[in-house]
């Protein structure tokens, strides 16, 4: 028996996982609510494919059923929840990179990110949308996964602290130099945000 979508609604986080120990019906809840955002953080860290994404979801939601008990509750779910998935991506890529699969950009697997919420009317989205990628791919990954978390999760320092387990000063610092490290690679491509 499945949960209502109404009823999951009028739980909050806490109370779904309250009640996901004592049925397990009530987990379908929790992966419902946090399903498309988890799947878009996923596509952005790691340019996995709807596949392969679903997949490393897949498996993070055994992980966090497995760990549910451990919960610390003092802790924002999301936050908690983004670690896992996080670090599941990361094996996942780390998989991928050693089986040689991922040496090469394919535009075509380029996913959506718009670090600037103002419109340009000059570039149109698609164009966005490659230049943006095209920029981001080119920063390391801990440069990459600060600035999709602060800018298209729009997680706090905090948060971000606790999804990549560095303390909040480390994550001012490398959005700091991400940012500038993404204007620097912007400007050598000459590639322009703002119109």
């Amino acid at each position: 028996m499945l949960i209502k979508k109404e009823i999951c609604n009028k739980l909050s986080d806490k109370e779904i996982i309250e009640k996901s120990l004592e049925d397990i019906n009530y987990f379908a809840c929790l992966y419902e609510r946090y399903e498309q955002k988890l799947l878009r953080y996923i596509r952005k860290i790691s340019l996995a494919d709807q596949g392969e994404a679903s997949d490393i979801l897949q498996n993070a939601f055994i992980k966090i059923w497995k760990n549910l008990n451990s919960y610390d509750n003092s802790l924002k779910l999301s936050t908690w929840l983004y670690r896992i998935v996080h670090n599941e991506t990361i094996s996942f890529c780390r998989k991928k990179r050693s089986f040689g699969k991922n040496n090469e950009l394919d535009v075509n697997d380029i996913r959506y990110m718009n670090i600037a919420d103002e419109q340009d009317s000059e570039i149109n989205s698609e164009e966005r949308f490659f230049l943006t990628h095209k920029v981001l791919d080119q920063l390391a990954l801990k440069y990459r996964e600060v600035l999709i978390l602060k800018f298209m999760e729009k997680m706090s320092y905090e948060e971000i602290s606790d999804v990549l387990k560095i303390p909040e000063g480390t994550v001012a610092i490398r959005i700091n130099r991400a940012k500038k490290m993404f204007i620097t690679i912007a400007d050598k491509e000459n590639i322009s945000f703002i119109g």
